[in-house]
């Protein structure tokens, strides 16, 4: 088990519902990924992420997807892309990552915060 966390250490990590609004090959990464543009609503509009997904998703499955995304990491750059957020998911034990997302997506409106 990690280390013990208080409760004001879980809350600066800023969690967000975005929709995945294009996802696009990416041959430049070291490691199989794609090229994520995901909405995050008005208030904070689009935002990129590089995402090791290849395994378990198409770009066509991840087309409106529902994900959940930590937003307040710096920004880092793999290969020639700026990964502005990560996207969350579980090793699903075969060496790929299934996402985390919401229950009812429907319902939940883009940008809304995770407690």
């Amino acid at each position: 088990m990690a280390t013990t966390i208080s409760y004001e250490d879980f809350a600066k990590v800023e969690m967000r519902v975005g929709k995945i609004v294009e996802a696009l090959d990416f041959p430049e990464a070291r490691k199989p990924a794609y090229r994520l543009k995901i909405d995050f609503g008005a208030d904070m509009g689009t935002k990129n992420s590089s995402a090791q997904l290849t395994r378990r998703y198409t770009k066509e499955e991840l087309l409106g997807r529902m994900v959940i995304c930590v937003v307040n990491f710096a920004a880092k750059q793999v290969a020639n892309f700026i990964s502005e957020v990560l996207v969350l998911g579980v090793d699903d034990g075969a060496g790929g990552i299934i996402l985390l997302s919401t229950e009812n997506s429907g319902d939940t409106l883009l940008g809304s915060r995770i407690y």
